[in-house]
This record gives structure tokens, C-alpha cells and sequence, in this order.
């Protein structure tokens, strides 16, 4: 009994610490935190680990949420919201930001599917995407600024954790539109049981905002209305446009979802 009892037991910590490997795979791919070398990578735990793109989201929330706390200590709200969207895009080396980009270029300037690839594949930023860019971290900044302290640390945990998972949603319910890219190994079906691991996932930021009382309920519950609505808008359009979803198209998802996030957010104060 004690044997079965043992290698119960070693099968639980293996399992933990594959876990913990699928975890720290989404965390080093997405950000710029450092993990530890026995981590190592595997195209398929690249694939496995989108079941914790927002507990990675939540990383980046706390992180740039104490970058604003501090700052707001001894800044105006202006700048301490600019240097907390600015510890954001540093720390996932504005990663979706420029899938964001490449989409407005691609969309923008393509009318056809080969010729949106061709456009999204380019590494130079054209009009539509600089105008984009330029736009939503405007809004994103702006939509910060007028809520309270409290309000913005609540909305950065939960926007940020939120719109990874709707971006997972793309990989979920869409199909890859093309067949080479550094995002290939994110583009195959993603389980029910692994997007409903990442759903229940985004419940504990989202419990933790409203238990502590940073974010009424009410405003949660418009907030992810509205990121919603925007992602079903956006994956509707992709499909149009080039059948399905890319690496650049899931970036895009993140950000425009957060932003509708946070004015959701704000409608609700107002």
C-alpha cells in the first residue's frame, strides 16, 4: 500500500511540475520574464500551454499595476498611467502591439487573402497600422486616466487577464489561416477541456477585482460585455477577410478586447 501510495504520489508531482512547465513555456514566449533552465521548449508545449495565456495576463496586470501604484505615489495620473501602459509594452516586448498593427496594415491595405498576407508579413508598419496604434494607446491611456486609483488597478488585472483568454478563443473556435509563421505551433484546435481550464482561469482575477472591491460587479459585467462584442466582431472580420485567425490576428484580439474592456469599464461610471 505504501508503494501505491508513493507512486501516487510521484505521478502528482510529475503532473504539477509539467504543469508548471506549460505555464513558464507561455510566460517566457509572451513576455520577457525569465525562467528557469530546466523549462527548456518543445513546439508542442507552445500548443499545450495556451490554457494559461491569462494567468500569463495576470502576470503583466500585477506588474503593471504596481508600476502605476508606485508611480501615482509621486506623479500626476496622467503620467503614472503612461508609464504603466509603457512597463506593459516593455514587458511583453510589444508583442501583441505589433500583431495589432500588422492586422490594420493587412485589413487596411489588402483585398484579398494572399495580398493581406503579404502586406501582415512585411516587418515595416504602414499608415493604417501606425494610425491604429497610435489610436488605441490613446484610448487605452485615456480610458485609464479618468477612473480612480482603486478602478485602474482592478481594471489592469482583469482586462489584461480577460483578453488573453478571448484572444485563446480564436484558437479554440477558428481555424489557422496559413501555414507558415513564428505562430504556427499556437494555431491548432485547442481542447474544450483546455479552454475551459483557461476560462475557469479568468475567474480568479476576475473574483479577486470584485471581492476586494476594485471594480463594482456591475462594471466587470459591462466591461467583458463589451470585450466580447469586439471579439466577435473581429473574429467575423477575420474570417471574411482570410478564413480564419494568425498569430497577428490573436495580438489584435488582445488589445482591442482590453481597450473595450476598460471603456466598458468606464460607461459604467459614467
Amino acid at each position: 500500500m505504501s508503494k501505491r501510495y508513493l507512486y501516487s504520489g510521484s505521478t502528482l508531482k510529475t503532473i504539477a511540475l509539467e504543469q508548471l512547465r506549460l505555464f513558464f513555456i507561455a510566460l517566457q514566449f509572451f513576455t520577457r520574464v525569465p525562467v528557469p533552465s530546466w523549462v527548456g521548449f518543445q513546439p508542442e508545449w507552445l500548443q499545450q500551454s495556451a490554457r494559461y495565456y491569462p494567468l500569463v495576463g495576470l502576470v503583466v496586470g500585477l506588474v503593471t499595476s504596481l508600476v502605476y501604484l508606485a508611480a501615482a505615489w509621486v506623479l500626476p495620473q496622467g503620467i503614472a498611467v503612461l508609464l504603466s501602459i509603457s512597463a506593459g509594452v516593455y514587458l511583453t516586448g510589444a508583442f501583441h502591439e505589433d500583431g495589432f498593427a500588422d492586422v490594420c496594415d493587412g485589413i487596411g491595405g489588402g483585398y484579398t487573402p494572399e495580398r493581406i498576407f503579404q502586406i501582415m508579413k512585411d516587418s515595416r508598419i504602414g499608415t493604417y497600422g501606425t494610425v491604429g496604434l497610435g489610436l488605441l494607446l490613446a484610448v487605452k491611456a485615456m480610458s485609464l486616466f479618468y477612473m480612480d486609483a482603486a478602478a485602474v488597478v482592478g481594471a489592469l488585472c482583469a482586462g489584461h487577464s480577460l483578453s488573453r483568454l478571448l484572444s485563446a478563443a480564436l484558437i479554440w473556435r477558428l481555424d489557422y489561416a496559413k501555414e507558415e509563421g513564428k505562430a504556427k505551433p499556437l494555431a491548432q484546435h485547442m481542447a474544450d477541456s483546455e479552454f475551459t481550464f483557461a476560462a475557469v482561469s479568468t475567474l480568479i482575477p476576475l473574483l479577486l477585482v470584485g471581492l476586494l472591491g476594485l471594480l463594482p460587479w456591475s462594471a466587470m459585467l459591462l466591461g467583458i460585455g463589451v470585450a466580447l462584442l469586439a471579439t466577435v466582431w473581429l473574429s467575423r472580420l477575420f474570417v471574411r477577410a482570410i478564413g480564419g485567425f494568425t498569430g497577428d490576428c490573436l495580438g489584435a484580439v488582445q488589445q482591442v478586447s482590453e481597450v473595450f474592456f476598460y471603456l466598458g469599464v468606464l460607461c459604467s461610471f459614467t
